[in-house]
């Protein structure tokens, strides 16, 4: 890879953990804002927002898998590490691209189904509230997974040229 391509897709990168995080903190205060709202105006003037509480529990949902997609950019997934410390270098990569691999093999199992689940969604024409369509609410669950899978893909790619790179010194 050329350092111009390097240099592009660290700027490509750079933009889509912005994206992520100005997402998540958007998603966030809407959330807070919302349910005060939906709090003041059931306790002063017994009215609220329609679909409100349906659409607090779908926020609930994204930022949850907008965190995980956070999480995971990071690689700070929730991980039991008790032996990799003691192992050596080689072989604790080697365990990393193992791990690198399981991960993004279960992630892109998720992100599969979930895909299935928002077609079937689609082709019921649910309706998650108000007007908004359920496949379009649940749209997150294949692209949350779909990204993880990817970042796991990369992470694999990195620690399996830190191991062949490992291997060659040895």
């Amino acid at each position: 890879m050329t350092q111009a391509a390097r240099a592009r897709l660290t700027r490509m990168l750079h933009f889509i953990a912005r994206l992520e995080d100005g997402l998540l903190i958007g998603l966030l205060a809407l959330m807070i804002v919302l349910a005060a709202a939906q709090i003041l105006l059931r306790n002063l003037l017994s009215i609220g927002f329609a679909g409100s509480d349906q659409l607090l529990r779908l926020l609930v949902l994204w930022i949850g898998l907008l965190g995980a997609i956070a999480a995971s950019r990071d690689d700070k997934q929730i991980k039991f590490d008790v032996l990799s410390r003691h192992l050596p270098t080689a072989l604790r990569l080697a365990v990393r691209c193992g791990i690198d691999l399981f991960t993004a093999a279960v992630s892109a199992a998720v992100a599969w189904n979930a895909g299935r689940f928002v077609h079937s969604e689609y082709a019921a024409g649910s309706v998650a509230f108000v007007s908004v369509p359920a496949w379009l609410a649940e749209l997150i669950l294949p692209l949350a997974f779909g990204l993880i899978t990817l970042r796991y893909l990369l992470f694999f790619t990195s620690h399996l040229k830190l191991f062949v790179q490992q291997a060659r010194a040895t």
